[in-house]
Formats: C-alpha cells, structure tokens, sequence
C-alpha cells in the first residue's frame, strides 16, 4: 500500500487565481528558434543575437533606428489613396482602404521624413509591408515622387528603403504608371548630383524592383532579404527547372552583381552616415 494517497482525483485551482505569461514578453527566432524577450529583441534592432535573422519591420522602426532621437519632420503624412477604377474584389477598395487604415494606424504603404542621421541631413522614404503588402499605388508614387523634389529643394541626399510585393491590382494602370513617374524624379535627382541609396530589405519584388529599388547611386541591401521581380514559385513554373540555392537571397544577387554591399541592421545607420559624408561631405552635414 502506498504511503501517499490522493484525496482529490487532479488539483483545480480557480480561474480567478489562474496566472498565465502575458502576450508579447518572448520574441522566437523563425529561422534558429531562439528564445529572447522582446525588450531584448528590440535592443537587438530586431534581429537575432545568435543566428544575425532579420526580422522585418516597418517605418515605425526604421525611423526609430536611423533618425537621431526618434525626431524628424514627416513629409504629405495625410495623402490617401482615392478609387479611380471603382475596383471591387471581395469588397470596394475604400473599404479594404479605410480598414487596413484603421487595423494599421498608416495612411499607405510609404511614409516620408527628413532629419539627421548623426547629424546628416536625409530625406528617408519607406514602406510598410504589413499596408496591402507593401503595395505600390498612386499615393506611394506621389509621396516618394514629392520627397524626391524635397531632397532636390534643399539638397538633401535621398534615402529609399523598399519593402513590397510590387504594384497595387486595385488600381492597375495607375499603379503602373509610378514606375516610371519615380524613376524620372530619380533622373532628375542624378542630374543635380544629390545622392540617392536604395536599401532593399525583405521581401523587395515586382514592379518596385523594376523601377526605384534598383535606381540607386549605391543599391545596398540587408542580411537574408529575398529581392526579385516574380517570386521564386513563378520561375520554377515557368522555365521548369529547379532554381540554385539561395536564388533571389540578397548574398545570390550581391555576388551576381546587382547590390553593393550589404549591411547588418546594426551598422546601418553608422555606414550611411558614413558613406553620404564620403560622397558630399559640403551638404549633408547639418547646420554646418
């Protein structure tokens, strides 16, 4: 006979006195599936202090990270995509419009600033995956078209960092037309000399590859991001051959020689400052 018998089958305890962990405390690496807690995740600027995975992340904080003391004047912080083509999916694209505003905080994929990085003088453009995917409508045209003027006006060097899926369905043409509308804001940039850097961060593909991404005087990229046109899937399908390792990774299209260098999240803002002070050392220091 056992010297311990259990009074009650189980033990209950009250749903009152139940503690659980609270949401949001532990950030799981997707790639090694290290554990750390998210205060130190964002110490980390988002990456993986054992494996280097870059986690992505939006203009919240890529402002964060570049511009000194989180200050910067935002640029047309209140333009919103219209609905020229009446578009109707699954619901009115005013309503997809409104709702992911809301769900988002944002007012479209891109949002524009000027600051200092390190007492630089920048005017930055980025993107924001988790809007449409990223997606490049009109109003992504139109902002980074105006920031671009923002940088010749002041002479201010231009910073892109792209993150989409490509151009937006829900207004076809229009869409379309930003391909070219950017890149002929770029040329204009170019012929006045002011630096413009493309950073491509993950995943970078379709017609913003085709066009602004790829535009740079110096095209730099982050550790892992995937940067194509079509996506790998769609290659396969159609040439019917199994793609090399690492096909579209940001190494695979460094060493074929469509990026300049890439760069760890947490040197980034130390090798731009870097780098513009190199390239106009005579306008890009603030107050000077």
């Amino acid at each position: 006979m056992a010297w311990f018998k259990r009074v009650e089958k189980g033990i209950v305890t009250p749903t009152e006195q139940k503690k659980e962990t609270p949401d949001g405390l532990w950030h799981k690496c997707p790639e090694c599936k290290t554990v750390i807690s998210t205060a130190e995740h964002r110490q980390q600027l988002y990456t993986c202090p054992k494996c280097d995975h870059h986690d992505r992340i939006n203009s919240h904080e890529y402002f964060e990270i570049l511009f000194d003391g989180n200050q910067f004047q935002e640029l047309d912080e209140n333009l919103s995509s219209s609905d020229p083509l009446h578009f109707v999916d699954t619901k009115p694209y005013p309503d997809r419009i409104v709702a992911t505003q809301r769900k988002t905080n944002l007012k479209d994929a891109v949002r524009t600033a000027h600051g200092t990085m390190n007492g630089v003088d920048l005017v930055v453009a980025c993107m924001d995956f988790n809007f449409i995917g990223g997606s490049m409508g009109s109003v992504v045209g139109e902002k980074i078209a105006r920031a671009i003027d923002y940088s010749r006006a002041h002479k201010i060097p231009f910073l892109m960092i792209s993150k989409s899926g490509g151009a937006r369905m829900m207004e076809a043409g229009y869409s379309l037309m930003q391909m070219a509308k950017t890149s002929a804001k770029l040329a204009l940039l170019a012929e006045e000399k002011i630096p413009y850097i493309s950073l491509l961060t993950d995943p970078t593909t379709g017609g913003v590859t085709a066009s602004f991404a790829m535009l740079g005087d110096f095209n730099i990229s982050e550790p892992g991001a995937l940067i194509g046109f079509a996506g790998p899937r769609v290659i396969k399908e159609t040439i019917g051959k199994d793609l090399p390792k690492g096909f579209q990774s940001a190494e695979f299209v460094l060493e074929h020689g469509f990026l300049d260098f890439i760069v760890h999240r947490k040197e980034l803002k130390q090798r731009l400052a870097d780098l513009l002070n190199l390239l106009r050392p005579e306008v890009t220091v603030a107050n000077a």
